[in-house]
């Protein structure tokens, strides 16, 4: 009601400024004849509702959207340069089909502070990784499977060579790692290309872990597929099967829309029975019981469904799977030193890699649960580059990881001390991606 009467007051202002203006021309429409002067009284209130129309439409605009009118005249001006303009996106290279990728909002790096609370382990013992940097572009990698098709591209603006899957609804893509442990973890990197409003509600992204590494429907599996739609948010799918029956299948609501249409990182964490799966930072499934008991899984299955090729590429890279990822806190404080290789840094750099927070987490809580014990931190290299620089990089990782603790999780400065061995101290073979991601760690040694 108020608003109301507040729009009626405007109105009569403006029409009473737009009187005063006409003032002098009343006075002389009075000399007029009578058919002149009724003439130009409907001229001039025609122009009077004209204007006082237009007056009011500007003060509801200013009312309810303000600055609109601005921003339309300024689009308008600046219509033909807004037409013309190119933002560059990263675009897939291919060595044999030559399908180019289209475009990718930029991506937004996440800062280590947003996944403080990240409670993903990986692994303490390296089974597989891969980042193709020992195949060639074009060709599908020698340590993987599948009933399908698929090839190594790279990216623009990305380091790593990434396989390009295709999709279809049994097509699989198993890496060689074969049977899998009871408790185990698995991590890796995608890039979804090409997404858009018109992307299928069917495509999903799916990962199995079965009872088989074949291509054949185990008895036992558990899957979580998660939907690359852009136009609606089908969400998260779960499901199981045990003994050939199916226990579990289930629709986790979860706009994931964003994220999907970025890099983004997966990681799963098996321990036994129970599944659980994370996107960047954020866990979406947690299943205490999603595998059968007693029946030890085999194969992890990639699979991709209801993409466009013509316009859509979904890239993995950087997969990297580990025995363990329970509690390393206990290890550090019953044995003293703990070894890990799941704090990541972005190639040749110190820079640490966001989803490392859950072990840097995990320390932090051995420090505020103990305030009596200090820690030093020592990094490793592999072999690659010159061993000088190696062995400064090693020591900026571990200065890095200190950095972590003290700036997120306000640890004293003087419980923390670093040091760098680079590649002198190799616990793998660095003619293999295996052997150099294992001799890329953090050790934890209690003082």
């Amino acid at each position: 009601m108020k608003k109301r009467t507040h729009l009626a007051k405007l109105a009569m202002v403006f029409l009473g400024l737009f009187f005063v203006s006409h003032t002098s021309s009343a006075q002389i429409l009075r000399k007029l004849g009578k058919a002149a002067e009724r003439a130009a009284e409907r001229t001039v209130e025609r122009r009077v509702e004209k204007e006082t129309s237009e007056k009011t439409d500007q003060a509801l605009d200013s009312i309810f959207e303000p600055g609109e009118s601005k921003k339309k005249t300024k689009k308008k001006s600046g219509s033909k340069k807004d037409n013309t303009s190119t933002n560059k996106a990263p675009t897939e290279t291919s060595g044999t089909s030559g399908n180019s990728a289209s475009t990718v909002p930029k991506n937004a790096s996440p800062t280590m502070a947003i996944y403080s609370k990240f409670d993903f382990v990986p692994g303490d013992t390296p089974l597989f990784f891969d980042d193709f940097s020992n195949e060639f572009v074009g060709d599908f990698p020698s340590r993987w499977n599948t009933n399908g098709s698929g090839e190594l591209v790279t990216v623009e603006g990305e380091n790593s060579k990434w396989l390009k899957l295709l999709p279809g609804f049994t097509t699989a893509y198993i890496p060689d790692i074969s049977p899998l442990p009871d408790e185990f973890t698995l991590e890796f990197d995608v890039i979804a290309l090409g997404l858009d409003k018109k992307t299928s509600s069917q495509a999903y992204f799916g990962i199995v872990i079965e009872d088989n590494n074949t291509f054949k429907k185990g008895a036992n599996m558990g899957m979580v597929e998660y939907s690359l739609c852009q136009f609606i948010d089908p969400g998260i799918t779960v499901e199981n099967k045990v003994a050939s029956k199916r226990v579990i299948r289930n629709i986790v609501k979860a706009d994931i829309r964003q994220v999907v249409n970025n890099k983004h990182h997966i990681s799963v964490a098996i321990n036994k029975e129970r599944f659980r799966f994370w996107i960047n930072e954020n866990k979406y499934i947690d299943v205490p019981r999603l595998l059968p008991s007693n029946v030890q899984m085999q194969g992890i299955k990639f699979m991709l469904r209801g993409t466009d090729t013509n316009k859509e590429s979904i890239l993995i890279s950087n997969i990297k799977v580990a025995k363990g990822g329970v509690d390393l806190r206990r290890k550090l404080l019953a044995d003293g030193k703990i070894s890990t290789n799941g704090i990541l840094f972005n190639s040749g750099s110190a820079e640490i890699q966001p989803q490392s927070m859950g072990i840097i987490r995990q320390i932090y809580q051995v420090l505020q649960q103990d305030s009596s014990i200090n820690l030093k931190i020592v990094g490793h290299t592999d072999a690659d580059g010159d061993d000088k620089k190696n062995l400064q990089l090693s020591k900026q990782r571990a200065e890095a990881v200190k950095n972590a603790l003290v700036s997120i999780y306000d640890v004293s400065s003087s419980r923390l001390s670093t040091d760098g061995k680079g590649e002198s101290e190799p616990v793998g073979d660095n003619s293999s991606p295996d052997g150099k991601s294992m001799n890329r760690r953090v050790e934890f040694i209690k003082l």
